[in-house]
């Protein structure tokens, strides 16, 4: 975990990644709506669903074997990387 996080509880972090999770849901009927997400948020003692897959994912294959992992390619994707977007006004 990261250390700047080490502050925080753990149980915390999961929960928050939890209600993330559900907002990531590949059918937009799945996924709860703002206020809900709000209670979710404000009170640890509201019961959170387990989340169904996510319209996408990017990462490795839980099947991948260390043989095939040494030969992927360098322009692949990694878990890691990040595609950030900032508008500013003309």
């Amino acid at each position: 975990m990261d250390s700047s996080l080490s502050a925080l509880c753990t149980h915390e972090i999961l929960r928050c990644i939890q209600i993330g999770l559900l907002c990531v849901q590949e059918r937009a009927e799945d996924r709860p709506v703002m206020s809900t997400v709000m209670v979710m948020l404000g009170s640890e003692t509201t019961a959170i669903p387990q989340p169904k897959p996510p319209g996408f994912c990017v990462g490795r294959s839980l099947f991948e074997t260390e043989s095939s992992s040494s030969t992927q390619r360098d322009d692949e994707l990694s878990v890691n990387q990040i595609t950030l977007s900032v508008i500013d006004a003309r």
